[in-house]
């Protein structure tokens, strides 16, 4: 008890002796000892003691049954990771990351097996993203090594402007040839940023030509489909039509310049794995495409690129189907 409560006190118990000495007079001796037992009562008074039993009582009355001790309440914790077991055979023993999924009826709970088949599933996609990764890095290795060595090529034939020993058939009787290289330039493009910016392309372009024409005549009934082949071939022609009196095409003369453009693609296909090998007036007029796998790349088999390039003997074909 503090210094403000026993004030307190001994002013009460002064009150009440006043009043009592105004009603009845008490002998002296009766008073002290009265007062003297009083005042040894609140010295004796825990305070802090009687406050805590009163929660308690409190406590007791309002939760009663709830706090029995008596009662014990199970201890919660987590529940343990699946555990995965490998597929086991007579003869074969299976790595535990290639477990087939255990039917539901066959052991654990529910829960536990739909971990374990998340556990797999999840193992078997990285390893996918992992292949897949390691295909991706592959192709662009292959494409860049393309590219420096066409580039490589192209500067030294740019200086060389040699004569390339190849005939295009053109129609019947008439054919491109005796071409000379003129120019030539290798470029690429990459994937953008957010993908990966990996190399997705490499092209190699030149120009051939001979310093003159090819002279030729076709029917009025088939002058524009032979325009159009003349188009698509990307040849450089004019042409003279020849009317009759009906002003109905008779006949066309056209002249062609021996002036070809060739085209070399590498392209990646990144979701098979594969490169794409397209090409333009290359071998022939027209376009061809086929696939390669990038670890069939190497030097060989771009040094007999630059030798069907020249129109020399050549195993490229053989060597792109490894």
């Amino acid at each position: 008890m503090n210094q403000s409560d026993k004030d307190m006190t001994a002013s009460v118990i002064r009150d009440a002796i006043r009043e009592k000495h105004q009603r009845k007079s008490l002998p002296a001796a009766d008073i002290e000892a009265l007062e003297a037992s009083l005042l040894a009562d609140i010295e004796t008074f825990d305070l802090d003691a009687a406050e805590r039993r009163a929660r308690q009582d409190a406590s007791a009355n309002a939760f009663a049954g709830m706090v029995d001790p008596a009662v014990e309440y199970p201890e919660i914790v987590p529940a343990p990771p699946p555990r995965v077991s490998p597929k086991t055979s007579s003869n074969v023993n299976v790595a535990a990351d290639e477990m087939a999924p255990v039917p539901f009826s066959e052991t654990g709970s529910l829960l536990d097996q739909l971990r374990q088949q998340a556990a797999i599933q999840q193992h078997d996609e990285t390893l996918v993203q992992s292949e897949r990764s390691a295909g991706n890095k592959l192709i662009d290795e292959t494409l860049k090594f393309i590219f420096f060595y066409l580039h490589d090529l192209v500067q030294q034939l740019n200086i060389l402007k040699p004569a390339i020993p190849r005939t295009y058939s053109l129609a019947e009787k008439f054919e491109l040839n005796k071409l000379v290289w003129q120019d030539g330039f290798a470029d690429y493009r990459t994937q953008a940023q957010s993908v990966g910016a990996m190399l997705e392309l490499v092209t190699l372009t030149y120009h051939l030509q001979a310093p003159d024409s090819l002279k030729m005549e076709r029917g009025g009934e088939v002058a524009e489909r032979f325009r159009t082949m003349l188009f698509d071939f990307g040849l450089q022609f004019s042409f003279k039509e020849f009317k009759n009196d009906r002003r109905y095409v008779e006949r066309v003369e056209f002249e062609i310049q021996r002036q070809l453009s060739v085209s070399v693609r590498w392209r990646a296909d990144y979701k098979r794995g594969l490169l794409v090998f397209e090409s333009r007036n290359f071998e022939r007029l027209g376009g061809i495409s086929f696939t390669v796998r990038p670890g069939a790349v190497d030097f060989a088999l771009l040094e007999d690129l630059s030798k069907l390039i020249l129109g020399q003997p050549s195993r490229f074909r053989e060597l792109a189907k490894r």
